[in-house]
């Protein structure tokens, strides 16, 4: 234990190279387990999903009519996607390219905003799983108990990232400008935080399980 606390004051870069082992070896164990996947892919799946509809880039289509019962799908898609695709809205919003229906169902895809989504949706998944594991067998990661509530907090903050504009208006808050404004940071923060918990959880792990 002494060379292990020792080591951020002797050798920053060793200890900062342990610390980013320690916690890809976490990662590893969360997700090697049933509980750690079925945790990640449903917590990714569910974010990805609300992330888009608090975009409003999917939702039900008005006043749609089916034909023998048989879905009707359509794909329409700008004329110069390239560009569009770029083209910034918000912050951390861009321009959807192509709409897609199926059924009852549209989807605007915005292809810089679904890598955005699908980005911060693994991280909370995988931040969540490890969590899970931390929580139900601390042993099986070599993590303290404690850490499984610590951890699943900035995945649960991090539920307003790009949507908060949408959740306002959802339950009928009349949002100032200054308060609208301190959106932009939620994303950025909400990656870090979830960065930060993961390396906190790295921290927790028992150097001796990491060869």
């Amino acid at each position: 234990m002494e060379s292990e606390t020792a080591a951020p004051a002797a050798s920053p870069r060793a200890w900062l190279a342990g610390l980013a082992r320690r916690t890809v070896f976490a990662v590893r164990a969360a997700l090697g387990r049933r509980d750690g996947r079925a945790t990640a892919g449903a917590v990714t799946g569910a974010y990805l999903v609300a992330y888009h509809l608090g975009l409003g880039h999917l939702g039900l289509r008005t006043g749609a009519v089916e034909s023998a019962g048989t879905p009707r799908f359509d794909l329409v898609v700008a004329a110069d996607p390239v560009a569009l695709a770029t083209r910034r809205v918000a912050p951390f919003q861009y321009e959807p390219v192509a709409l897609l229906s199926a059924g009852p169902v549209e989807y605007l895809f915005a292809p810089v905003n679904a890598a955005l989504g699908l980005a911060l949706a693994v991280l909370v998944g995988v931040t969540l799983a490890v969590s899970v594991v931390a929580w139900r067998g601390p042993s099986a990661c070599r993590i303290g108990a404690g850490a499984g509530a610590a951890a699943g907090l900035p995945g649960i903050l991090s539920g307003v990232a790009c949507c908060g504009p949408a959740f306002l208006a959802v339950i009928g808050l009349q949002a100032s400008a200054g308060l609208l404004a301190a959106f932009r940071w939620f994303m950025p923060a909400s990656v870090a935080g979830l960065l930060l918990t993961l390396l906190w959880v790295g921290s927790r792990v028992d150097p001796g399980a990491v060869g």
